[in-house]
């Protein structure tokens, strides 16, 4: 639980992190956070049930079964917009307003797989 724990803190504390970079202007560094808050967050739900999550792919399944279980796509929308900030670290290519609204999709889907992580395992 405590491994949890430390990865649920360490999702807020990238997304601290992106909104500061964000405001310095460093857009990259602040898309690479953004990313690193969503995708430890998911991370840490498939530890928690014991699945796979040392790839991409391996997230975009934890997302999918998350949808499946809870019947929000909205999760798997805020998920995109994060693996899209993950892009712009490599490609610069995003504006300042775009990030910003990347980070707040992060921001909601954080909020929403917060309760799914302390809830403990699938239903």
């Amino acid at each position: 639980m405590q491994k949890l724990e430390t990865s649920r803190k360490s999702s807020f504390k990238f997304l601290e992190q992106a909104r500061i970079e964000l405001a310095a202007g460093d857009l990259a560094e602040a898309s690479e956070a953004g990313w690193a808050a969503a995708a430890q967050m998911v991370k840490a739900i498939a530890a928690q049930r014991d699945l796979p999550h040392t790839a991409h792919w391996h997230l975009q399944r934890v997302i999918d079964q998350l949808v499946a279980e809870t019947g929000d796509d909205d999760i798997d929308t805020r998920f995109r917009a994060a693996y899209t900030l993950h892009i712009n670290f490599y490609e610069n290519t995003e504006s300042a307003v775009s990030v910003a609204a990347g980070l707040q999709d992060v921001a909601r889907l954080l909020d929403k797989l917060r309760p799914i992580l302390e809830a403990g395992d699938a239903p």
